[in-house]
């Protein structure tokens, strides 16, 4: 814990505009949770059991954070450079691999089962990031950065272009939602799932798009801004019941490292600054009113006055 998160309130949690003051927690303060990493990704909450799983991509780990102990252990190594991971309606584990190029699906007996891997015959690039639908479709972002050297993956050719693909959660069937992204990123729905965020992480400077999802459930349309992170390089991020953005936010300077807060309409609000860039986050806790920061090197926590919908 640093210095500044003894104090209360803690100024690291900044208002930028007042209404952010209504989710922020007076007594709260940002905890680290654990240091070690080489490039923290993909948090996902397991309330059943009490613990947190995320990615340590380059050194081809998943890390689990128990609450109750505070312990951090190896979950899975080698995890195929797993970047981000949610739970399926089932509340199973679902990951995106880099160095296969799949999505796959933990099983309650620990077996693995590969959901997608190709689409018309051809490999992925990279999956990363991935939400679960209430119908319990999969959408996932696969841009080629698990393919652009040996950090995080191996070098290899691109097969497909960069898109967004959605598996169908009864069929299987794997299709594109949006090929129209430039290095499509985090995403994720608003609360009624009327709208589909994504980050186009290859725009200079980086946006924060979003879509309007079709009555069918299985489409988008409407590609427009919703934010312009001008300095900011917003990844990967998640919605509270509220429809607010938390984004996962940095890169390098005060200002910016941590996690940027915006109103559904894409109004920065508030931000909690971080020692490091913050990658991606997700809400966790016995009410889902526990924001958990998967940054650089490491993982931070933070109460926070509003709750993560939920499957997020």
């Amino acid at each position: 814990m640093t210095d500044s998160s003894r104090r209360y309130p803690d100024p690291a949690v900044r208002v930028l505009d007042p209404r952010f003051a209504a989710l922020r927690l007076a007594s709260a303060s940002v905890e680290c949770l654990y240091q070690g990493a080489r490039w923290s990704e993909g948090p996902v909450w397991f309330g059943d059991g009490r613990y947190l799983l995320w990615s340590d991509i380059p050194n081809n780990r998943i890390l689990r954070w128990d609450e109750e102990s505070g312990v951090v252990t190896p979950f899975r190594q080698p995890s195929n450079n797993a970047n981000g991971h949610t739970r399926d309606r089932e509340g199973r584990l679902v990951s995106c691999e880099h160095l296969t190029r799949r999505i796959t699906r933990t099983e309650y007996d620990g077996s693995i089962t590969v959901l997608a891997d190709r689409y018309h015959g051809k490999r992925f690039n990279s999956p990363n990031d991935l939400i679960v639908k209430s119908d319990g479709s999969i959408w996932f972002s696969d841009p080629t950065f698990g393919i652009d050297g040996f950090y995080e993956g191996e070098q290899l050719e691109s097969e497909l272009p960069a898109c967004v693909y959605r598996v169908d959660g009864q069929s299987g069937e794997v299709t594109v939602v949006a090929d129209d992204i430039t290095g499509p990123n985090g995403l994720a729905f608003s609360p009624d799932e009327s709208l589909l965020y994504v980050v186009a992480s290859r725009e200079s400077p980086r946006k924060i798009r979003v879509f309007d999802a079709r009555g069918d459930g299985r489409t988008l349309e409407n590609n427009r801004v919703l934010i312009d992170a001008g300095e900011g390089t917003p990844d990967g991020f998640r919605v509270d019941i509220h429809g607010n953005l938390w984004c996962g936010w940095g890169m390098g300077t005060d200002e910016l490292d941590g996690v940027r807060v915006f109103t559904p309409q894409g109004e920065p609000i508030g931000h909690i600054a971080l020692p490091e860039r913050c990658a991606n986050v997700c809400f966790g806790g016995r009410h889902r009113n526990r924001l958990f920061m998967a940054a650089s090197h490491g993982l931070y926590s933070l109460y926070v006055n509003t709750q993560g919908v939920k499957g997020g």
